[in-house]
């Protein structure tokens, strides 16, 4: 008996999961110290600006008149981990609010630019043009300068500075989607510009600026501990990753915890953002893979 043969049925292949192994690490990281951050006053063990000049300059683990120094203490005796905690708070703020104003600002210029062409397209892009051919780190630096340093001054330097990369993107999303049957017979229709661009060319391009939202998180926070260390950012007593780090390089040889573990939660904050920055890139846009 001649046997049958079997007809070999295709099998799907194995869907990814959303979030690989690799990635959650990073993750959590990053969420343990958002819920750090925003729960600084119940979590830090004492009051970041608090001075022991008794307590200056000791290890880690060191006891002093009751107050444990888990991570040591600084120059002025103030605990590193609540001044840590209290850091991530200025860092993760800082971030954020710049990349909300810098995307905002720069999808819409972007979006406007496109849709309207013309000498308004020429003014935008040029303008484009001249803020990114100034080294982003130097056009900060020189803004801060000027508008004089603190927290509020620092997001809109940042914003300032990083506005174009949303505006390319923007500018060049919405020059293919303009273009598509549906966003020119509406505009045939007489919808407004501001109804074309919020229901039409938004919703189209979102998932391309969200890839450079989060590839750039992690260079804000990077860009304020930078300016911080340069006197440039947030204040004293303020307590600020970048001027830990600042402060901690005179002490390197004695004191090595005051600089460490700021850099450190800076290295671990940064890499796991862009590495999830990476994976949300490669989810929104498979062209990028």
């Amino acid at each position: 008996m001649n046997a049958q043969p079997q007809s070999a049925t295709p099998t799907k292949p194995a869907r990814s999961s959303n979030i690989p192994w690799a990635a959650l690490p990073f993750l959590i990281i990053v969420i343990a110290m958002v819920l750090l951050a925003i729960a600084a006053p119940l979590v830090a063990p004492v009051d970041p600006n608090t001075q022991n000049l008794l307590a200056r300059l000791k290890a880690p683990g060191t006891v002093s008149r009751g107050v444990t120094y888990i991570l040591g203490s600084d120059e002025l005796g103030r605990d590193v981990l609540s001044r840590l905690i209290y850091g991530a708070r200025i860092s993760l703020f800082v971030a954020f609010s710049s990349v909300l104003l810098s995307g905002t600002l720069g999808s819409i210029l972007g979006m406007i630019a496109a849709f309207y062409r013309g000498w308004v397209e020429i003014v935008i892009m040029r303008l484009v043009d001249i803020v990114l051919s100034v080294p982003a780190i130097l056009f900060a630096i020189i803004t801060v300068a000027v508008m004089g340093p603190g927290l509020v001054n620092v997001v809109i330097v940042l914003a300032l500075t990083r506005w174009p990369r949303y505006a390319r993107v923007a500018y060049g999303q919405t020059l293919s989607v303009a273009n598509m049957p549906y966003v020119r017979l509406s505009h045939f229709m007489g919808a407004s510009w501001l109804r074309l661009l919020g229901r039409h060319v938004l919703p189209n391009i979102a998932g391309s600026l969200a890839v450079v939202a989060t590839l750039e998180f992690g260079l804000m926070v990077l860009f304020e501990a930078g300016l911080s260390f340069l006197g440039l950012g947030v204040q004293p007593p303020t307590a600020s990753w970048g001027a830990m780090l600042s402060t901690g390089r005179n002490y390197v040889a004695t004191a090595w915890w005051i600089a460490t573990f700021p850099g450190l939660a800076l290295f671990l904050l940064v890499l796991s953002i862009n590495l999830i920055g990476d994976h949300v890139r490669d989810r929104l846009d498979p062209k990028a893979r």
